[in-house]
């Protein structure tokens, strides 16, 4: 278990599944506070109720496609716990489609959460952080295909490419700031957003993963949990000296 976070203050977006939800049951019990947001109430409030029994939470419902929210769900955590020590952008979509295919309502839905989202949310953080003076951490999802790219998936290849050089580009302005702010790359990852991939594939979810995670060097795919934990290290003081640093986390997918 990482050092030095019991106490602190995350805020986690996409935290109703997957790796978001991950996150949130990771950090709760590393100690941490934390204010969780997503699109979906219900599933929002089925993930704070998980982690409500170890820690102070709380969950607020919106669309960081909106820069008002997230401000406001910033100012929502700096109220209720005085402090915003972690942000986590890890609200994302995908839309599995080639150019010709994507309509346009479907490129800006994709930049407007994957990158927008991911600036309006740093943005107000790295203000709350300065404001705070004790510095903070920033971790940004970002994906493999943002390090290569993946056939028939244009405006999410885009977007998590414009996510990892966000993140050096931030990283560079604030550091001096005492704020920290890295970038994860997934892989394959044992998620709704990949099982409902592999549905339109004509795969149901049990043997979609396992064809898939044979593909891969490790010969499986990842586990929700396993992208959580080094995204809490990122976080943490142990990750000290990482800036601007973008980390894979594929078991060898892009090495290849």
């Amino acid at each position: 278990m990482v050092t030095g976070m019991n106490g602190k203050v995350a805020l986690i977006t996409g935290a109703t599944s997957g790796i978001g939800a991950a996150c949130a049951r990771i950090f709760a019990e590393a100690g941490m506070k934390l204010m969780l947001t997503g699109r979906n109430e219900e599933r929002g409030k089925a993930v704070l109720k998980q982690v409500q029994a170890q820690t102070d939470a709380a969950f607020m419902a919106g669309d960081v496609q909106e820069s008002a929210f997230c401000d406001k769900v910033v100012e929502a955590a700096m109220t209720r716990f005085g402090a915003l020590d972690v942000l986590v952008n890890n609200a994302g979509v995908i839309h599995r489609t080639a150019a010709l295919e994507t309509t346009d309502k479907d490129w800006i839905e994709a930049m407007g959460i994957n990158v927008n989202g991911v600036f309006w949310c740093s943005r107000a953080a790295v203000r709350a952080m300065k404001a705070g003076g004790k510095g903070g951490a920033i971790v940004n999802v970002s994906s493999e295909w943002g390090l290569t790219a993946g056939k028939g998936h244009v405006a999410y290849c885009t977007s998590k490419g414009a996510v990892i050089n966000l993140t050096r580009a931030m990283a560079l302005d604030h550091i001096e700031d005492g704020i920290r702010v890295n970038a994860v790359c997934p892989g394959e990852v044992r998620t709704p957003m990949l099982e409902n991939g592999l549905k339109r594939r004509g795969y149901d979810a049990k043997t979609g993963f396992e064809i898939l995670g044979k593909s891969l060097p490790i010969g499986r795919v990842a586990e929700p949990e396993e992208i959580a934990k080094v995204i809490l290290f990122l976080a943490s003081p142990d990750a000290s000296y990482m800036a601007g640093s973008i980390v894979p986390v594929d078991a060898g997918a892009t090495a290849r």
